[in-house]
């Protein structure tokens, strides 16, 4: 939880109902997966910008470039960037619908070819773009490089050649800007409900994935989330 008083500690109902209506900021459009604190401790915008993955058990430090993409052209954005991985990879379902404390479950599959993939989770777009409990991370142990499209709807490149993955970025309107700040550093809230709980289920059995899922009724649930 949030290390201070909530911004949504002592909104009215209608106060909330406003704020969570709201997606567009400027030119940038969220998902229905995500929205920032009340008092907008964070406006959403679209960019990017360089970071490193501290691995503190291999002590060393890997590239990243995190990206936050206006709906539009957000998932179409996050297909792009698997091209670079090669022909055969790996894909990791990340779920926390059923986490009831902060965390979520990894469902791992091996070997399977992309474009096989790519027809796969253009099936699950809606899901995968505007559930705020499904991320999605995408492999090649051989080269390494790894892409992310987490929770959040941000996309997130790890890997020691990143240039090609800029210039992807750059062709969808991308642009760097190494000061921008994301939704996860800041409180925020994540949305999702039982329908999107129960087509996580059938992507993760297309996928081949163990691990099964119980629903319940169609409601909507919106979680208070601080930095992640």
């Amino acid at each position: 939880m949030p290390a201070g008083p909530s911004s949504f500690e002592k909104l009215s109902e209608a106060e909330l109902e406003s704020h969570l209506g709201v997606a567009r900021y400027g030119n940038f459009t969220l998902t229905d997966a995500v929205r920032p604190s009340y008092d907008l401790q964070v406006v959403p915008t679209q960019g990017y910008r360089h970071d490193y993955y501290r691995d503190q058990e291999n002590r060393n430090s890997v590239p990243v470039l995190m990206a936050s993409v206006s709906r539009e052209r957000l998932f179409e954005t996050f297909l792009d960037l698997l091209d670079p991985l090669g022909f055969t990879v790996d894909v990791v379902l990340e779920t926390s619908h059923k986490q009831r404390s902060k965390g979520h479950t990894d469902l791992y599959r091996e070997h399977i070819d992309l474009p096989v993939l790519k027809s796969v989770l253009w099936e699950y777009e809606d899901m995968l773009t505007n559930d705020g409990c499904t991320g999605l991370a995408v492999l090649n142990p051989d080269v390494p490089q790894e892409i992310q499209f987490d929770e959040h709807k941000l996309l997130i490149v790890y890997g020691e050649q990143l240039g090609e993955f800029e210039s992807i970025l750059a062709s969808r309107g991308v642009e760097c800007d190494d000061k921008i700040h994301f939704l996860t550093e800041a409180e925020h809230v994540h949305s999702s409900n039982d329908r999107y709980a129960r087509e996580f289920e059938q992507l993760r059995t297309r996928l081949g994935m163990d691990e099964g899922y119980s629903q319940g009724q169609e409601t909507e649930d919106w979680g208070v989330g601080s930095r992640d």
